[in-house]
């Protein structure tokens, strides 16, 4: 197949007016920044179903961050089980929680810096709760778009940080908030991990690997 000869930021656009045609952008419904930190916690190692009805049974019972801090570990670890590595974050989560209560009392971080300093929070869902509670541009980069970015060859790097460092450089800034959603959808249902669907792909013809 022919590939286009395109800069690497027209590629970007390309391919989120490319995706943006299959795919519809996620929103959270409540975009109340600690719900949202929750739900980012649970979604580590873990597929959005599995993520989606922890929250619900989390929020379902706890309404709030006072009345999460106050649970006990053990009744948290039950309703958030189904997330997996449940022991984990509902220690995770307890912790976040008390230094939010404690040093920012009860409000979530709207900056880099600050969201990174909590444990367990590292980039990727830092700038998870920055696109998806406070609508900032960041480029959240989870597996998919550190498999795709690299596959298509906008860019070439090792590691997700790496990525989102190059992805900043190459993409305009009002699509940031749009890129990972898009490439998430797009690596779960087209470029998968294995045999991808090259067939069915709208951005073949920009992609060394098809």
């Amino acid at each position: 197949m022919l590939v286009l000869e395109l800069t690497e930021t027209e590629k970007v656009i390309k391919i989120v007016d490319e995706l943006n045609k299959l795919y519809k952008i996620r929103e959270f419904v409540n975009k109340d920044p600690y719900k949202v930190l929750v739900r980012t916690i649970l979604s580590q190692r873990t597929r959005d179903e599995n993520t989606d009805q922890a929250t619900k049974n989390l929020f379902g019972k706890y309404k709030n961050i006072y009345e999460i801090v106050d649970a006990p570990t053990d009744d948290v670890e039950e309703l958030i089980r189904c997330s997996g590595f449940y022991r984990v974050k509902a220690a995770r989560i307890k912790e976040v929680s008390r230094i939010l209560i404690d040093q920012y009392g009860g409000e979530v971080p709207d900056n880099l810096k600050e969201l990174v300093e909590l444990p367990g929070v590292g980039r990727k869902t830092a700038n998870c709760v920055l696109v998806y509670a406070f609508e900032l541009p960041a480029i959240p980069v989870d597996t998919h778009v550190h498999r795709i970015s690299n596959r298509i060859g906008l860019v070439n790097t090792k590691t997700p940080e790496q990525t989102e460092v190059e992805l900043a450089k190459i993409a305009p800034k009002e699509l940031w908030i749009k890129l990972n959603d898009l490439m998430v959808q797009f690596g779960q249902t087209i470029c998968k991990p294995m045999s991808p669907q090259c067939e069915m792909c709208p951005i073949s013809d920009i992609c060394d690997y098809c």
